[in-house]
């Protein structure tokens, strides 16, 4: 092989279309524009644009706000926690803290802590090293004989 025999795949790449280059052409005239009108002039730019009609995002009520001081918990059940230990991907003897959730792959992201919630049973006797938990997560954790630690007052709060 040779530098100068080097080409593409036949049919890999397609012939540009020249458009509005003559009624012969195929493409001429309005140029595969449809007729007249906004839409076949240049820079056109209508999303959401309603034909003078109110448009829909104005005419429905705005309601609530978005509190960008919120913390965003990654949830995690305690039914989930039992399934990972079961399977052998945590180590019920080890602290479970955000970080081990993360390598044993219970949640994705540690995002502003994790969360525990009370669905589910969990038979192990676990330490946990949590942001926050719901007080059903806790009477089972405790049920169970494990213990839990809150990190932050805002994770209580939060409850």
């Amino acid at each position: 092989m040779k530098l100068n025999e080097i080409k593409d795949n036949e049919g890999s790449s397609k012939n540009r279309k020249r458009v509005g280059r003559g009624i012969g052409s195929g493409s001429g005239k309005t140029g595969g524009r449809g007729v007249k009108g906004q839409k076949a002039r240049s820079g056109v730019a209508i999303n959401g644009f309603e034909g003078g009609q109110m448009p829909i995002y104005r005419r429905l009520p705005k309601r609530g706000f978005n509190n960008i001081f919120a913390s965003d918990f990654a949830i995690v059940s305690l039914e989930r926690i039992q399934k990972a230990l079961d399977a052998g991907k945590l180590d019920g003897k080890a602290t479970v803290d955000a970080a081990a959730l993360k390598a044993a792959g219970v949640i994705r992201r540690e995002k502003d802590g994790v969360r525990v919630l009370g669905d589910g049973e969990l038979t192990a006797k676990v330490t946990f090293e949590v942001a926050g938990a719901s007080k059903s997560a806790i009477e089972k954790i405790e049920k169970a004989g494990g213990s839990i630690k809150l990190l932050s007052a805002a994770a209580e709060a939060a409850e």
